[in-house]
This record gives structure tokens, sequence and C-alpha cells, in this order.
């Protein structure tokens, strides 16, 4: 798990954290073969994966239009933050483990997100004490009405409307669709080991 120390490192400096995540991804999909490679099971992996980045990506912007302009300044407990306390995080994990299964293998389908769910427990508590700083009496309520994590879809609430800050939403897409750029450069690693670009030297499960 990761300190209280790490925590306050990730979400101060997540964007350099995210590019070295991604620079660190590549090495291992350049480097790396699936043994299913030209079986069915493949493509079954493959798909897999596919449906989970789809499922991350929808419900991050789904996230993002109930927190874009509120995060911080409000609770928000609608939508997505109705069914779960961190639904983003939750979203997040169905698209790390949609990458990890797109490279078709169950390796890195199953170790990449249990690798980054070791990091969520202090994140997550760090962001929770800021949140009963801030709001107190009403930020504990809302713990004992909505689970922590999984989301639980029986206690769905959604308003008839809701204000939404275009520009920053806008700005939190770009944030939001990288798990699709993830598909997309195992597709482009792929390509360069069929045309022996770069030949891998290790076969993954």
């Amino acid at each position: 798990m990761l300190s209280q120390r790490a925590a306050s490192f990730f979400a101060t400096h997540r964007i350099l954290v995210s590019r070295l995540f991604a620079i660190a991804f590549f090495l291992i999909v350049l480097v790396n073969q699936s043994v299913h490679d030209g079986n069915v099971l493949e493509a079954v992996l493959f798909l897999t994966g596919l449906v989970l980045v789809g499922l991350a990506t929808v419900g991050r912007l789904w996230c993002s239009l109930y927190i874009s302009g509120y995060k911080n300044a409000e609770l928000v407990t609608t939508g997505p933050y109705s069914v779960s306390r961190n639904p983003l995080y939750f979203f997040s994990l169905l698209g790390f483990a949609g990458i990890g299964f797109a490279t078709e293998t169950f390796t890195l389908g199953i170790a990449l997100p249990l690798i980054v769910a070791m990091g969520y427990p202090a994140v997550i508590k760090r962001e929770e004490h800021e949140l009963r700083l801030n709001f107190g009496a009403a930020f504990e309520a809302y713990c004992s009405q909505t689970p922590r994590f999984f989301p639980d879809f029986t206690r769905f609430k959604e308003p008839e409307s809701y204000v939404v800050n275009p520009r920053l939403f806008r700005r939190t897409m770009i944030d939001v669709i990288w798990f699709i750029w993830f598909v997309g450069i195992i597709e482009l690693v792929e390509a360069f080991h069929e045309f022996h670009v770069f030949n891998p030297v290790l076969r993954l499960y």
C-alpha cells in the first residue's frame, strides 16, 4: 500500500506520474508478446479489454460531468456519486484492467489493476480527510449511506437538471480518454512486432 507521503506526492504530481506510467507501459508492451497470438483467445482477450476501456471512458466522463466546477466547492452526492463515493477511481480501475487485457494477456490484465489498486487506499484516505474538514457532518452522513468504492446501483439518484461548467468539462475530457490512447499504443506496438521493427523478448500468458 502507498504511504501517506507517497499519496501526497501522487496527488501533487499526477501529470508526471501519468507520463512515467505511460513510458513504462509502452516499454513493457514493446518487449512482450502474448502466447495466445493467432488463436481465438487472443480475440476474446482484446474484446474484453475494449469493453472495459469503453466502460471506463464513459464512466469517467459521467463522473467528470458531475464534478467539473464543483470539486472542493460542494459535496457532490448525485449521479455516479450516489452509488459510490469514489466512482472515478472505480471506473479507472476498469480502464487499467481493460488496457491490460487489450495486450491479449491474462498476466497484464490481472496484474495491472492489482498494482494500481494498491495505491488507492492511501489516496482515498487522504481525500476523505480533506472532505471531512470541508464538509463535516454532511460528509459523515454521506459516508453512512454510500459505499466507499464498489457501486451500489440500488442507491442511484440523479437530479432533473444539472448545471455544468463546459470549459472545465472540456479540459477534463483529455484526461478521461487516455485509456483509449493506450489501446492505440498497444496496436502500434503490435504493428512494430508484425513488421519486425522491434522483436519481443518476452512471452506472457
